[in-house]
């Protein structure tokens, strides 16, 4: 069986997850001590607070060393192990890395790592980096398997639903401890407060909605944040409640490519 590591366990990344252990795979998950994951209902990383997470029937479990990923792979389920650098990847002997951390720049992957070093999104380059890049741009392209150069640049622009883009991703105004008000799948409308930042002077700074609607993503309540970072993420769509607590369509699409690169591998090494 191969030996897969996936970097990230974010959204975009746990469709990919999702999609390889559906294939029968067994899947290790790299993740950082401090997961900053907005859509944290349908991000296996939340596994690192929580000791487990679950995803559309998959369940992600806190492991403290390699040794104990084997009894996770043994119920079906997939491990998670505090490992930002990727040290491990060496001792685990790994056959394909898959960077999904989704940073929009490189944190570390190289093509040497594996045999197979797939990339997602923007900040790799094809040679130095990894073998292949997806494409993770919404539009024409999203999940194109790019087999030289580079995935498209990072836009800053968030995909526009329903005539909004920009509106729908909320940024810290200030640094300091995030509370929630308002939490993932609640309903809000323009101006309401749906956080609030203690800053380290004891203020209370709010963080209102920039549009009726769904709260999507949020980060977790006591999460530190600087000064413009990302927090929160509001669908205009209020009936699309359902959509806060499924894998998305980006992400499938994604994880479709994904699949499709590792299926080949496998075929080619049986050979």
């Amino acid at each position: 069986m191969l030996k897969i590591i996936v970097r990230g366990g974010g959204d975009l990344a746990t469709g990919v997850i999702h999609r390889l252990w559906g294939a029968g795979f067994k899947v290790l998950v790299l993740e950082c001590a401090k997961p900053a994951a907005i859509r944290r209902q349908v991000a296996l990383c939340e596994a690192v607070y929580q000791g487990s997470a679950q995803v559309e029937g998959l369940t992600a479990r806190l492991i403290n060393s390699l040794p104990e990923a084997d009894a996770v792979w043994e119920h079906d389920e997939v491990p998670v192990l505090v490992d930002e650098a990727a040290d491990s990847v060496r001792a685990f002997a790994t056959d394909i890395v898959i960077d999904a951390i989704i940073a929009k720049r490189n944190l570390g992957t190289n093509s040497a790592m594996a045999p197979l070093v797939i990339a997602l999104g923007p900040g790799f380059s094809v040679g130095a980096d990894a073998d292949v890049i997806v494409e993770t741009k919404r539009g024409h392209n999203l999940g194109r398997i790019i087999r030289s150069g580079s995935a498209a640049p990072n836009s800053g622009v968030p995909g526009n639903i329903v005539g909004y883009s920009k509106e729908r991703v909320l940024h810290a105004p200030c640094a300091g401890v995030l509370h929630v008000v308002h939490d993932i799948g609640s309903i809000v409308e323009k101006g309401e407060t749906i956080a609030l930042i203690a800053t380290e002077q004891g203020d209370q700074v709010p963080v209102t909605a920039t549009l009726s609607g769904l709260i999507r993503g949020m980060i977790r309540d006591g999460f530190a944040v600087t000064e413009g970072f990302k927090i929160a993420d509001i669908d205009p769509r209020k009936e699309e409640l359902a959509n806060c607590f499924t894998i998305s369509d980006k992400a499938r699409c994604i994880a479709g490519s994904v699949l499709e690169l590792v299926c080949r591998y496998a075929q080619e090494k049986q050979k």
